[in-house]
């Protein structure tokens, strides 16, 4: 008798053991094959390949292999509740597994997408729309992976695929009584995908947000991270770009027009303030020689309204690009036309001169 039970038990573990080592063996070998004769290693989908889908195919393998072996163990005269209970585990293992590979597939897709189309560069507009619809498509998929794969996991337990048939008879109001529970996060899910298709704004965008101003950083189903200019974080819930107003300065292209405001005296001499303009902007190699203006646009009781407009590639180009005129023309003032920097006059009236004229006479 025991040496029955010892027989047995070597047997079931060779089994196991031989299984798992075919399984696994054949993963590496399938594996191996991908790499050597279908994708090459060095390129961005070889190497995707390898890092995302290398473990998860050698795992389902050795899984494959033990799902296999259970009819050699039923023949040993395992009893048939421990094979059902085993061909379950592996079941549910199976299904996880292989939703973990779609997963990885679509890593392996981002991955190489992303490494075609380089965000920076300075013309990058058609790389943030691919990076924005990738990354939100991505996370699209890794819900309906995942509720698909606990759903499956679920149907194979048999009281619970009774209590679905059950569920199913009154769908009308499990569906209502749902959609009522999650209204937000179905009007979430849904705005997430609106942007991924209309794109009101992409990875890298410059935004003005709440009064902040930022660049797009991470984009999720759920919210948006903003990359405030001091290096902050704004989190705003993807909803508000949809339900709410906001600037986006790079929404068709990246470049922009940059002004910068001088308040001066009417003495100014606006021709030769013009001229300097075009010296600062032609030595400067952050400006884009496309737009190059100088204009009176407004006047007071006492200053003259110059505005200065430029254009640059992107904002924080444009931005330093003002700062830096706006220094250079304040000192072209200062050094050449001090006269014309705003001044406040008095004029003394001609009826206070008759009384201080009458007071000396006395």
């Amino acid at each position: 008798m025991d040496y029955e039970m010892i027989k047995d038990c070597l047997w079931l573990m060779a089994v196991i053991l031989l299984s798992s080592v075919a399984g696994y063996v054949s993963g590496c070998i399938l594996t191996y094959f991908i790499r050597k004769f279908v994708l090459d290693e060095k390129t961005s989908s070889g190497k995707s390949f390898l890092k995302n889908c290398k473990n998860p195919l050698r795992l389902l393998f050795m899984v494959l292999g033990l799902f296999i072996s259970l009819s050699f163990l039923e023949a040993l005269g395992i009893p048939g509740d421990w094979i059902d209970a085993a061909r379950h585990v592996l079941s549910i293992i199976i299904i996880f597994n292989v939703a973990l590979l779609v997963i990885r597939f679509t890593h392996i897709l981002n991955d190489v997408m992303l490494d075609r189309f380089n965000i920076d560069v300075k013309d990058n507009l058609r790389a943030r729309k691919i990076h924005t619809q990738f990354r939100l498509f991505n996370r699209v998929i890794y819900v309906i992976v995942l509720i698909i794969a606990v759903g499956v996991t679920l149907m194979t337990f048999e009281r619970i695929r009774q209590l679905g048939t059950s569920i199913l008879a009154s769908a009308g109001i499990a569906g209502l009584i749902i959609g009522i529970a999650a209204q937000r996060s179905l009007a979430t899910l849904i705005a997430g995908m609106q942007i991924a298709v209309s794109q009101p704004i992409r990875i890298d965008d410059v935004v003005i947000v709440e009064g902040e101003w930022g660049r797009i950083e991470e984009i999720t189903l759920t919210y948006v991270v903003v990359k405030i200019w001091d290096m902050r974080r704004l989190i705003v819930p993807i909803t508000y770009f949809i339900e709410k107003s906001f600037q986006n300065w790079t929404r068709v292209s990246a470049d922009l027009l940059g002004s910068v405001f001088l308040y001066v005296d009417y003495t100014v001499p606006v021709e030769a303030v013009r001229e300097e303009l075009n010296r600062i902007l032609e030595s400067n190699p952050k400006w884009d020689r496309k737009t190059c203006v100088l204009q009176v646009t407004n006047t007071t009781n006492s200053t003259v309204e110059l505005r200065a407009l430029m254009s640059a590639s992107d904002a924080s180009t444009a931005w330093n690009l003002r700062c830096e005129v706006r220094e250079k023309l304040i000192g072209f003032l200062q050094e050449h036309y001090p006269q014309s920097l705003p001044r406040v006059r008095a004029e003394v009236s001609n009826a206070l001169q008759d009384v201080q004229k009458a007071g000396g006479e006395e």
